[in-house]
């Protein structure tokens, strides 16, 4: 039996026996025994991560400390933590007598060091713990594998809120993006996303931001689904203020993930990065709104540049908040107007969006002749048989048998020996003649 990828979609290769990832996660299960495990540089065990009364690991309480040091998506330092390991990182960082890292600039490495005297990993372990919360290092069983696409830029650990599997979760989710100044549309279509991509199972990710995505995370809270908050702040940290009770409600009931210690602010630079999380945790992008300076459009190309799918719902063409999604549309990414065509492009292969067709009437089904002598009475008044058959251009008679089929239908009706219109609300008032 052929198996599924990371995402969950078909491979060639074998699936192990027990293992299924083509329904929807379930939010109260542990990690998976299925995955294997990874170790990293200073680490002998992989593990879940950090539980309140457990004493950290010195590669954890290392990667804690480095979040409150280092920018997100810092590549540079990425190369370091890669070739160095995170104690041997926080030791030069920490240490004014340390080896610097290869390269590095002395003017970076001091204000690094700044930074890494206010460090206490401990306490922010227990900050995270005290709020039913974990820190996340890769080669964790949480750990979505997914974001190690970002190469240098993949995120140093992940602090977590809500109790759901954050890998779990992420096998099938996607991002909900897009303006914070939304208009009433732009609200109604991520609400109605969310809530609808939540009811078919899947995870809606988005940033807590005002507008769609305050929108797009309570669509999916509505629908009592999955919902992750991505934080350009710490976990403790609500931010905008105006969402703290948003984002309190998706920490009970989804996942709130932030790459920033507890306690820190979110700032220009760390909403920037903050996007290619969320590009990096999810399969696709939908931008619902965006104007052609958009964080979401930052949001929607990076997920094109890690091979994610891209998508945008149009807007009305006058609509200046409109104008990224159109700008997108006219590149790679993909017209979607619904959840369904949503899952369509995302989803695994026969999850197909419903054929659209126009309502079929009574009339499209008349045989050319009929549909003829039909097209040839007037809008108004009566004619004879014969004046219907120079009309139509058919033999009298096939004319008037014609017309007694139209009578049967309700198309036509008699008077005499003329014929006429019948009253119908497929009639179109106005025109000269009764097809038309």
């Amino acid at each position: 039996m052929n198996g599924t990828d990371a995402w969950g979609f078909a491979t060639d290769e074998p699936q192990p026996a027990g293992q299924h990832r083509d329904r929807a996660p379930d939010p109260t299960a542990g990690p998976d025994p299925a995955t294997p495990m990874t170790t990293e540089p200073g680490s002998t065990t992989a593990r879940p991560g950090l539980g309140a009364g457990e004493a950290p690991e010195p590669h954890r309480l290392a990667r804690a400390a480095l979040t409150r040091i280092l920018e997100p998506g810092d590549e540079t330092a990425g190369r370091w933590l890669r070739a160095m390991g995170p104690e041997a990182l926080w030791h030069a960082l920490s240490d004014d007598g340390a080896t610097v890292p290869e390269g590095a600039r002395p003017a970076k490495i001091a204000g690094l060091r700044l930074r890494a005297a206010r460090a206490r990993p401990t306490a922010d372990l227990d900050a995270v713990a005290a709020l039913g919360g974990r820190f996340l290092c890769p080669g964790d069983d949480e750990w979505p594998g997914q974001l190690d696409d970002l190469g240098d830029a993949r995120p140093i650990g992940l602090w977590v809120r809500g109790t759901a599997n954050l890998r779990l979760w992420a096998l099938r989710s996607v991002a909900v993006v897009g303006a914070r100044a939304c208009t009433e549309y732009g609200a109604h279509l991520a609400t109605t996303l969310g809530a609808a991509l939540a009811d078919r199972g899947w995870t809606v990710v988005s940033g807590a931001a005002y507008g769609v995505d305050g929108a797009a995370h309570r669509g999916a809270l509505a629908a009592d689904g999955a919902t992750i908050a991505v934080m350009a702040s710490g976990v403790d940290h609500p931010y905008p203020r105006g969402h703290t009770e948003l984002i309190g409600r998706v920490a009970e009931q989804g996942l709130v993930v932030a790459e920033l210690a507890p306690g820190d602010h979110p700032t220009r630079s760390r909403f920037i990065q903050r996007n290619r999380v969320i590009a990096a945790l999810t399969r696709g992008t939908v931008v619902v709104e965006a104007e052609l300076r958009s964080g979401s459009l930052v949001t929607a190309r990076r997920a094109q540049t890690l091979g994610r799918f891209t998508m945008g719902t149009p807007g009305p063409v006058t609509s200046a908040l409109s104008a990224g999604v159109h700008q997108l549309l006219r590149g790679e990414a993909v017209v979607v107007t619904d959840a369904d065509e949503v899952i369509e492009l995302v989803g695994s292969i026969g999850d197909l969006a419903p054929e659209r067709r126009a309502q079929t009437r009574i009339r499209d089904l008349l045989d050319p002749v009929a549909a003829l002598v039909l097209e040839a009475l007037p809008a108004r008044g009566r004619v004879d048989t014969g004046h219907l058959a120079q009309e139509a251009g058919t033999p009298r008679d096939v004319t008037r048998a014609k017309l007694f089929e139209l009578l049967s239908l309700g198309f036509v009706q008699r008077c005499g020996d003329r014929w006429e219109l019948a009253r119908r609300a497929e009639t179109a008032g106005g025109s000269r003649r009764g097809g038309t």
